[in-house]
């Protein structure tokens, strides 16, 4: 199955923080389930027209904490639930990235904090 990973280089976000943020976005949805084989650091690169070394820090950073690990003959296969973190340590994962989108776009913690509550809410 082929990965559905986009990189949009006008949103202003690193390729390498897109492509991880999407597959921790399809592993946390059972997208990528866990066992599941994730394409080769090569493979993947060629298919998103990024460099080699982006993807493997991709791989690198989700292997540090938890998302994938690697398997000798396997490659890179999405962990199984009871390896990942915490709702707590996920969701401050969460928190970190999106303090770290809004500071790279130039919004005002406020406004941060505002966009925030109004996604929030608009899932209710």
């Amino acid at each position: 199955m082929p990965l559905k990973v986009v990189v949009d280089t006008d949103l202003g976000i690193a390729p390498w923080r897109q492509v991880r943020d999407q597959l921790i976005r399809l592993i946390t949805t059972g997208a990528l389930a866990p066992g599941t084989r994730l394409p080769s650091i090569r493979q993947l690169a060629r298919d998103l027209a990024l460099a080699s070394g982006t993807v493997a820090r991709v791989y690198r950073e989700l292997e540090e904490n938890g998302w994938v690990y690697t398997a000798r003959a396997k490659g890179t296969v999405v962990a199984d639930i009871a390896d990942r973190p915490g709702k707590a340590a996920l969701l401050r994962a969460a928190a970190d990235e999106y303090a770290r989108a809004a500071r790279e776009l130039g919004v005002d913690p406020g406004a941060a904090l505002d966009a925030a509550a109004a996604a929030l809410e608009s899932l209710q």
